[in-house]
């Protein structure tokens, strides 16, 4: 099993997709998880070219512990006609005090001459002194050869001798980047072999790879089928424009798939986590059709696929989830078929007969022709089952609700919810009926009910909504269409979501937020 070095970029090239950001507590806190999925190094950013890198390369001395990962901090060659000894971006690079440092370098004729307008003496020049200075502070350099494969196609010589520039000076790694991502797999392989046979084992080829075609997965896997023994990218593929080779898609084809060793034994297993972690520190939810990580990665909804599975696991699974952290999902729609229904109500550790399971199919059929889509709505999901099984208490009977909206002056807008409901069940029931104001209808309802029956049912004050979606099902109706309300909802320990379908927005709603509560007072002791 070949080793395949991984070199996470997330912290400095995945930080330049739109709309996101990290904070520094942020950036150590991811290094951390990368250091706990085994990556070989983490690029930490541009000391010196930001406020926040400085600060990130000033705490990660003190405050990263990491057992695994190689810190590593990003910069460029020396400027043109420059000195290294006194160039800014190479003294920050020192002083950043990590043991190794990675360099951009331009590779390509055309980005020499007329990126930095200068001659291509005078570029190989540059990464020849920045190296030597670097290795001179007892570095570990790795050269990041922008721009390579296009160089190369138009210029080799040139290319080749940027490469002979950073190996002749003690270079560890040679990194060929495919900056503008529009190299294709074949193109990939057959350079990154003619590299491989031009430097030996003088230095590691490492491969850096965009998405600009979809393709950088797949350039990256080439690169290591013709002797790339290095792979750069970022967790969830972030980065600039279409983003960067995704390390949680290329690390287990590579290990899985071909028998490359990426992470250190047993590391694989924590893929998914560390996935969503990072996504959820970023505020950028992973992809759910990401490959091997994504949440409908290993679902089902298809009931032919189901009765499949229930028989021989591998049916239509490509790899067994486990083996990166995820896990077997039976989704449940008007497609699914008996064999879902028992599959999911065995998942729920709930009893279904086959009279009830086909009660729940019918349910299912007909509800999401009227517009459910459970899906979506796992907590609705399953108490319409455990409904079916008779297994949901009544805590609470809605008698009645009424929401009036005043407009007083200046366009300030009062709600008041009026709310009559019997807590408990049978001759043990109590009526109870409250009044509330709220910023709107659901708030004043679900203000009115609460302050109705939290004393009798404390755990209510354990849930809070967290996200509310209305979505309109026929645009042609107008402001008559039936509406969809999806409402998410946490106690703290688990998180669900519920579902209300209704041609009236508040009906909608309150369904929904009913689902939400009684899910929620179920779990209670869970």
């Amino acid at each position: 099993m070949q080793l395949v070095e991984v070199f996470d970029t997330t912290l400095r090239d995945g930080l330049q997709v739109e709309g996101v950001s990290a904070t520094v507590d942020d950036k150590l806190r991811i290094a951390e998880q990368l250091d706990l999925l085994g990556v070989h190094f983490i690029e930490g950013g541009w000391p010196g070219a930001n406020p926040k890198d400085i600060e990130f390369f000033a705490r990660a001395g003190t405050e990263l512990d990491l057992s695994t990962s190689t810190l590593v901090a990003f910069g460029s060659t020396r400027r043109p006609r420059g000195k290294v000894d006194d160039d800014a971006t190479l003294r920050n690079l020192i002083e950043a005090n990590t043991a190794a440092v990675c360099i951009v370098a331009k590779s390509s004729e055309y980005q020499v001459i007329e990126a930095l307008q200068t001659t291509l003496d005078e570029g190989a020049a540059m990464i020849a002194d920045s190296v030597s200075f670097l290795r001179g502070e007892g570095r570990m350099v790795l050269v990041d050869l922008e721009h390579f494969f296009d160089g190369y196609k138009e210029n080799p010589e040139f290319s080749l001798r940027a490469i002979e520039s950073a190996v002749v000076n003690g270079a560890s790694h040679l990194v060929l980047c495919d900056t503008n991502g529009g190299t294709l797999p074949a193109e990939v392989g057959a350079i990154v072999s003619d590299i491989k046979a031009h430097v030996g084992d003088d230095a590691i080829i490492g491969i850096h790879c965009h998405d600009d075609t979809g393709c950088a997965v797949a350039n990256s896997m080439a690169a290591v089928e013709a002797g790339a023994r290095h792979v750069q990218g970022t967790l969830n593929g972030l980065g600039e424009r279409t983003g960067n080779t995704n390390l949680t898609t290329v690390i287990p084809n590579l290990q899985i798939k071909q028998g490359y060793t990426c992470l250190p034994e047993g590391r694989i297993e924590r893929l998914t986590a560390v996935s969503h972690h990072v996504a959820e520190t970023l505020n950028r939810a992973v992809n759910p059709q990401a490959p091997y990580v994504g949440s409908s990665a290993f679902a089902h909804k298809a009931g032919l696929h189901v009765s499949a599975i229930v028989r021989a696991k591998d049916a239509y699974e490509h790899v067994n989830p486990e083996l990166v952290g995820n896990g077997t999902r039976f989704v449940v729609s008007e497609m699914a078929g008996r064999a879902t229904i028992q599959l999911k109500a065995d998942e729920l550790g709930i009893e279904l007969d086959g009279a009830a399971i086909n009660e729940v199919v019918d349910d299912l059929k007909r509800l999401e022709h009227e517009g459910y889509h459970f899906e979506a709505a796992d907590a609705s999901l399953e108490l319409l089952m455990r409904r079916v099984a008779g297994a949901v208490p009544e805590f609470f009977r809605v008698e009645s609700m009424r929401v009036i909206t005043d407009e007083f002056a200046g366009a300030h807008f009062n709600t008041e919810a009026t709310v009559k409901v019997w807590v408990g069940s049978g001759d043990s029931a109590e009526r109870r009926v409250w009044v509330a104001e709220g910023n709107g209808p659901v708030n004043a309802i679900d203000t009115a009910l609460r302050e109705a029956i939290g004393t009798m049912l404390p755990e209510l004050s354990n849930i809070h909504l967290t996200d509310f979606k209305v979505r309109i099902l026929d645009g042609r109706s107008a402001t008559g269409s039936v509406t969809r309300v999806l409402l998410s909802a946490t106690d703290g320990n688990r998180d669900w979501t519920t579902i209300g379908v209704s041609a009236n927005i508040i009906e909608a709603s309150w369904r929904a937020l009913e689902d939400s509560l009684v899910y929620g007072l179920l779990h209670s002791d869970a």
